[in-house]
This record gives structure tokens, sequence and C-alpha cells, in this order.
């Protein structure tokens, strides 16, 4: 493995940075999740809307494209009428799948100390 100075490190475009920006949403982590753990990896549009409370049509929308682009996500049309559209996992995916399901497992087993946070301004707890 070779070793980066600490400039090359912390450039803006360093693989961190660039993994942090994946969660830029919460709705891409919760997306994921609910592929991986609900659906095996694929769903149509329509399903993920049901498995994701509190989600609209346009931010799910919006949280598929953004994912596609990024190679999360592959996206397949059917030629029916009206078009069946199906969400899929990437090999990539599935693999940024794995620390999603650990910070999800973190979040379960903390559970009574996330209650306590204090809410911030912009939450909506």
């Amino acid at each position: 493995m070779e070793r980066l100075s600490a400039d090359e490190a912390w450039r803006e475009d360093c693989a961190p940075r660039r993994v942090l920006e994946l969660f830029a949403t919460k709705w891409t982590s919760m997306v994921l999740h609910t592929l991986h753990a609900r659906h095996a990896g694929c769903a149509r549009t329509g399903v993920l809307q049901r498995s994701l409370p509190g989600i609209s049509k346009k931010m799910l929308t919006q949280t598929l494209r953004d994912m596609e682009a990024s190679g999360l996500l592959t996206r397949q049309v059917a030629g029916t009428v009206p078009p069946a559209v199906e969400y899929r996992l990437t090999p990539l995916g599935a693999r940024f799948v794995e620390p999603v399901e650990m910070l999800y497992a973190w979040g379960r087993a903390n559970a009574d100390a996330l209650d306590d946070l204090k809410p911030r301004p912009t939450s909506r707890r």
C-alpha cells in the first residue's frame, strides 16, 4: 500500500471525502439499506417508495438518479405499458452496503444514547 503525504491524504478529492459525499443525504444510506435488507438488492420504484416512509416521490427519484450516477445502482426499464423501472445494486453498491449496515447496527445498539441526544434545530425528530 502506497503511503500518501499529509497534503495528498486530505485533498478535496481524497477517498474519505468522496465516501462522505455518498452520504450527502440521509436517503442514500436508507435506500442502500432497504434494497439490501428488504429486497435482496433490487426493487421497483413503487416498492421502494412504500418501503421508505417519509420520502417524497421527488426525493426518491433524485436520490435514485444520484446513486445511479455514482455507480451504486443500475436502472432497468422494462418495455411494458406503463414502463416498469427496477433498481439493482451494482457490485460497488453491494460493497458499500457493508459499512452502511455497520452504521445501522451501531445505531440499533446505541439507540438509548441516540434518544438522549438533544435535537438539532433542523432535525425532524
